[in-house]
């Protein structure tokens, strides 16, 4: 299969010339020893998943890494992590750059491990599947914001998919890009291979088809709020194992949790995150919708069609090496919005599907699958005008419309193949 360029590409390259270490990050199958081969085709590759070079770099990190030295490229690095001071110890030695390119598949455990070992010396990127973008070969590759300069740039290159819900189902693994690759085959594969090598060195699991149903569990909810009782309630486990397990989703890049938005001014905000998986087609293979158009027409339609815009967003971010983490959220409570109930004003809870902020600026984003919507359904932005120390900026609503629109002065109507 013919390779397809990655938009990180140029920002690896840039990293590799200011900074002496750069760490890859990004679940299994996502692309990354394929990027790194590409990009540094010279430099010596050193597989640290082969176990008698597993064992070699655990057992004598100071023979290892005179083998192996700089510049060199150490794939599968959270197999060694008692490397990470060995090589802080390389960089302080030299003062060139471009001495090591780290790749793993623990992407929040490497960036941890790598922010804490080589704080200053190391440029942490993440991969993830591919974006919509990168599918369609299309060179716009500025993140994503809800306003009318990011729509007017936009506009020059974006197309619309011939079908959004065969690519929401087959997802965005580079594999899955080769029409001969059969779905069923590959995401068993991949689910087989996480759960014997990822999960089993993360996480002590007696029962592998235990979180083989927890994972089940979590797809059949992404994009809801987390309950924790109501997935340890249908495993059979206790709530303390389903947030330790849920943890090791997120820091192998198979989930994301998106945090509340809860400052002070909004004292009735939920406080639990909401789960998305990162791939919506490995969630699809999960929960056993099995074609896109019975994806499109069941229950979880809209639950999927969230997944994939909030994915796809996060991707526009961290293709450009920005870290997302912090700028992201969701807003959930009972602040603002009232209504009348058996003859009385109650408040009721509204919801805010994403919320991005840029320089103090709060851009509310509600995301819909149907085709049309009303400016009137999001009522709910205004409750960030509760928030004094920042502004409410430009909003949308993100769905299945054919064009971009101006629904009111401050609500875009924006297609998701814009994002």
């Amino acid at each position: 299969m013919e390779y397809i360029k990655r938009a990180l590409e140029d920002v690896v390259l840039q990293a590799d010339k200011t900074f002496k270490c750069v760490l890859i990050a990004g679940a299994r199958q996502t692309g990354k020893t394929e990027m790194i081969k590409k990009l540094f085709p010279e430099r010596k590759y050193v597989l640290i998943d082969d176990p008698f070079i597993e064992v070699q770099a655990n057992d004598d990190p100071n023979m290892f890494m005179a083998l192996n030295s700089p510049p060199v490229v150490y794939d599968e690095v959270q197999r060694a992590p008692g490397l990470f001071r060995h090589i802080k110890v390389a960089c302080d030695e030299r003062e060139d750059c471009g001495l090591f390119c780290l790749a793993g598949s623990q992407p929040s455990e490497l960036m941890e491990e790598a922010s804490e070992s080589l704080s200053g010396r190391v440029c942490v990127l993440e991969t993830s599947p591919l974006s919509q973008r990168e599918i369609d070969g299309d060179p716009f590759n500025a993140p994503f914001l809800p306003t009318a300069e990011y729509i007017q740039a936009r506009a020059k290159t974006a197309k619309a998919p011939e079908n959004l819900w065969e690519r929401i189902h087959r997802g965005g693994y580079p594999e899955l890009q080769n029409p001969e690759t059969e779905w069923n085959v590959f995401f068993a594969g991949y689910v087989r291979t996480y759960l014997d090598r990822d999960v089993r060195r993360l996480l002590a699991v007696r029962n592998l088809n235990d979180f083989g149903r927890f994972m089940v569990a979590v797809a059949a909810r992404t994009g809801q709020t987390v309950n924790y009782s109501a997935i340890a309630e249908e495993i059979g486990r206790d709530q303390t194992t389903i947030k330790s397990w849920l943890s090791i989703l997120e820091v192998s890049g198979v989930v994301f949790l998106l945090e509340p938005y809860a400052p002070s001014a909004l004292n009735r905000a939920i406080k639990t995150p909401k789960v998305y998986f990162r791939d919506t087609g490995l969630a699809a293979y999960l929960t056993r919708w099995l074609t896109p158009e019975t994806l499109a027409n069941g229950a979880s339609s809209g639950a999927f069609f969230e997944t994939y815009v909030v994915s796809e967003i996060l991707k526009s971010y961290s293709n450009r090496g920005i870290d997302y983490r912090y700028a992201v959220s969701y807003y959930r409570g009972r602040d603002k919005k009232k209504t009348k109930e058996n003859g009385q004003t109650v408040a009721v809870e509204s919801e805010i599907d994403l919320i991005i902020e840029e320089n103090g600026v709060l851009h509310p984003i509600e995301i819909k699958k149907n085709a049309s919507v009303a400016a009137n359904e999001k009522s709910a932005f205004l409750v960030l005008d509760k928030v004094n120390e920042k502004k409410r900026g430009t909003g949308a609503i993100i769905c299945a419309c054919p064009q971009p629109g101006l629904l009111r002065d401050n609500i875009l109507q924006i297609p998701a193949w814009y994002v």
